[in-house]
């Protein structure tokens, strides 16, 4: 409820624009020589507070999810960075769900 409440354009958007509209799309801080880390910000504090719970409800309970959680952590990411794609995902596969009209379909 919460994201259909906070995101009415769920399901008319792309995976990269509702990304950032909840703000979880990494931005790069750069300049000239100088790199620095890539940051998630902006959009919807609600949305992204909501979308972070559901992706630690999600690494412990969904198997798909939680291979790709382990999987970013066996590669050398952060434990948050790891979260952070979970909850990017989740919120990708939601998009997709409305935009196609289609149930939740359990792996």
């Amino acid at each position: 409820r919460t994201f259909l409440a906070e995101v009415p354009e769920l399901g008319a958007l792309n995976r990269r624009q509702i990304a950032s509209l909840a703000g979880l799309a990494p931005f790069v801080r750069q300049s000239g020589r100088w790199k620095g880390r890539s940051k998630i910000g902006g959009g919807r504090t609600a949305l992204r507070a909501a979308l972070y719970m559901a992706a630690l409800s999600a690494i412990r309970c969904h198997t798909q999810l939680k291979l790709f959680y382990r999987h970013l952590v066996s590669a050398g990411k952060p434990k948050m960075v790891a979260l952070i794609a979970v909850a990017r995902k989740l919120i990708t596969i939601l998009n997709a769900m409305l935009r196609d009209r289609k149930p939740w379909q359990p792996a």
